[in-house]
């Protein structure tokens, strides 16, 4: 859909707000038939109708629509195995060095042979939908940080230990170190096999509103490596949510906006810790640690976005991360007060029953430049702490600008896309990484499962991403891609030391098509990275994925 778009042929795509239902592609679908049809011949139209024709073969069942009455049907969707080897010793720590794999709903991997199996399917009665993807994953065990690193993260990086005075005898003294989410200590097992739901929810259909509970993906942002407000390189988290996935229009008020979408999500995060004061028990006046208990927050989403013409789409979120364990309760007060909150707390809210949370503000826009809309996008992401909007602090935000060229003069099978991104803001830089994606209270931080659940860049990070992609067909494709990321030495620190951390990958991919429903994807990646507080020198790490996909095309009515 992304490429239909970018070559011109679907006009009422929100690009920013991903996925789309399959009743919202098939009347898109609809739209582009006509445009491919009155196309001039040529490759461009071509590479249209292939896809265009993968689609449809999809989606055939919903575009071919119902054949007498029934109350609903049950489909498998897919039936996958991926088969991954890494050698070398990966990064998988999004919070503070980066990661070797993103985006990938923070399955866990390690040095050696990793497998995950799953299975995705769906049932529908009426406007109800039962959406389950599930799988089972086996990864060997992997070393983690020494407990010296994680001391010095704990302590330098995320403030969650501090040097305090000893009552008593007045020496400088550590706060208890405990085990948090966000730094992978000591060693970590994941055998056996473990079961994971990646997606599960109930949904109904209302009036162009999509109103589920549970687990789903969303990706809020036209950029495709990463999404500030929210990706899927963490795993995704139980939610309520109510999404508008058919474009609304406003008799008088779409004349300037155009029609607009928008959606609502409100849920708990995992992963975070309550961070208890030390107790000095008399007389003796040692320390000893409080009892460590989970101190989740919750998270509420809000996204609008815009199309005034049918180039240009532009979009606004907020988020407000609140309440757990040690903050303010979650209830209806706290949640209001979060949702409505726009101003800066005093101290005493902020550390009290009033705390808003940690808020942060998005906007996001694409466009189909003037004069080569069929060639050229132009996108890109912002976001910014405590500040409504990254429109009325750009110095304050960090971007995910990116340029997309549909098909290249020449070669009109090959696409090109590049992105740059930072989470340094020139306002806050040298900030130690207690800025973006980093809160006073909330100390894990955007994060949900120990990984970052927006842009994997994290925190304090300078990069890009590019990708080369030859077209096969409409669902087949080879593909070179390059990742850089630079995250900065203010940031990676340790007892007056500065480090950093600078990673480099290229990677390949293949993807093909046996028959239409069975396809083999294979990729394999190479990567160098410097992290110095971790590993001394540079380490070298490949990655090989091949993943085996059945796509059944029977579906049972009922």
């Amino acid at each position: 859909m992304l490429r239909l778009y970018g070559l011109g042929f679907v006009d009422r795509l929100f690009v920013g707000m991903r996925p789309w239902t399959r009743a919202s592609i098939t009347r898109m679908l609809e739209d582009a038939a006509a445009q491919i049809e009155d196309a001039d011949p040529g490759p461009t139209r071509d590479q249209a109708q292939e896809i265009y024709e993968s689609l449809a073969h999809e989606l055939r069942n919903e575009m071919a629509g119902p054949c007498g009455t029934y109350k609903g049907n049950t489909r498998v969707e897919s039936v996958y195995t991926i088969a991954r080897g890494i050698s070398g010793l990966p990064l998988n720590d999004s919070y503070h060095l980066g990661s070797t794999i993103t985006n990938d709903y923070g399955r866990p991997y390690a040095n050696g042979f990793n497998s995950y199996t799953g299975a995705s399917g769906y049932a529908t009665a009426g406007r109800f939908t039962l959406y389950v993807r599930g799988e089972f994953s086996s990864t060997p065990s992997s070393a983690g940080y020494s407990p010296l690193l994680a001391l010095n993260m704990a302590q330098y990086m995320d403030l969650t230990v501090q040097r305090i005075a000893d009552p008593v005898t007045g020496q400088s003294m550590l706060t208890p170190y405990y085990h948090q989410d966000t730094i992978p200590l000591g060693r970590r097992i994941t055998d056996p096999p473990n079961a994971r739901l990646l997606e599960a929810y109930l949904s109904a259909h209302v009036m162009g509103h999509e109103i589920s509970i549970g687990k789903q993906d969303e990706v809020m942002g036209p950029t495709l490596g990463g999404g500030f407000a929210y990706s899927n390189n963490a795993e995704n988290i139980y939610a309520f949510h109510i999404n508008r996935v058919e474009p609304l229009r406003i008799p008088g008020l779409s004349y300037i906006t155009g029609p607009f979408r928008y959606e609502f999500l409100v849920g708990g995060l995992k992963g975070h810790t309550y961070i208890p004061n030390p107790v000095y028990p008399s007389p003796t006046g040692q320390l000893v640690p409080n009892v460590i208990t989970p101190g989740n927050p919750w998270i509420h989403i809000e996204k609008v976005s815009f199309r005034p013409t049918q180039n240009l789409e532009f979009g606004f979120e907020r988020s407000a991360i609140w309440g757990g364990e040690g903050h303010a309760p979650v209830t209806l007060h706290t949640f209001l007060n979060s949702f409505f909150s726009f101003a800066s707390p005093s101290a005493a809210d902020k550390f009290g029953r009033e705390d808003p949370g940690a808020r942060f503000g998005a906007f996001d826009f694409s466009w189909r430049l003037p004069f080569v809309r069929d060639w050229l996008t132009l996108y890109a992401d912002g976001e910014v702490h405590d500040d409504v909007s990254p429109i009325d602090a750009p110095r304050r935000a960090s971007w995910r600008p990116g340029l997309y060229l549909s098909h290249v003069p020449g070669v009109p099978r090959l696409d090109m896309r590049v992105e740059a991104a930072y989470t340094d803001p020139p306002v806050s830089t040298s900030n130690g990484g207690h800025f973006m994606y980093y809160e006073v209270l909330q100390k894990q931080g955007y994060t949900n499962e120990g990984q970052i659940m927006g842009d994997w860049m994290g925190r304090e990070g300078k990069g890009g991403q590019a990708w080369i992609t030859y077209h096969l067909s409409g669902n087949e494709w080879l593909q070179v891609n390059a990742r850089n990321q630079k995250v900065a030495k203010d940031f990676i620190q340790a007892a007056g030391n500065e480090y950093g951390t600078t990673l480099n990958d290229i990677g390949f991919q293949a993807v093909k098509r046996i028959g239409k429903d069975f396809e083999v994807n294979g990729s394999f990646t190479y990567e160098r990275y410097k992290a110095p507080i971790y590993l001394p020198g540079e380490q070298t790490v490949t990655t090989t994925n091949v993943q085996l996909t059945w796509y059944p095309s029977r579906k049972i009515s009922f």
